[in-house]
């Protein structure tokens, strides 16, 4: 499965993410690749693309994101209009806001994706 995970304007989250995951144990191992702008924003940070394989690259996943998302949140205050980047993640024509989102809610969200992805290539 492949989901990618937005700037929004918030380069800095992504290459802090992005740093994040090379260093955790479990997600070190996952491909992220960065997606960067066209035109007038080239070379700005947009997005992570992040391959998750089977359910351990989930669950190795979610255990870095929101260990990352949780130290972020008490290093850094919340933006004055309050989107932060590294929140949305988007998987086909599904975008979500997994911002708050609990490790548990987060890897069901994660699996219900996957399966619907996985069904659509079956028929």
């Amino acid at each position: 499965m492949r989901l990618r995970i937005l700037a929004d304007g918030d380069e800095e989250a992504l290459v802090d993410l992005r740093s994040w995951l090379s260093a955790d144990p479990g997600a070190a191992r996952l491909p992220v690749a960065t997606v960067t702008g066209r035109g007038p924003t080239m070379g700005v940070l947009e997005a992570l693309d992040i391959v998750l394989g089977n359910a351990l690259d989930v669950a190795d996943f979610v255990l870095a994101y929101v260990a990352w998302r949780s130290v972020r949140q008490d290093e850094r205050p919340a933006p004055a209009d309050g989107e932060a980047g590294g929140q949305r993640l988007v998987h086909g024509d599904s975008t979500v806001d997994i911002g708050h989102l609990t490790p548990a809610e987060l890897g069901d969200l994660l699996r219900r994706l996957n399966d619907s992805g996985t069904a659509g290539a079956d028929e």
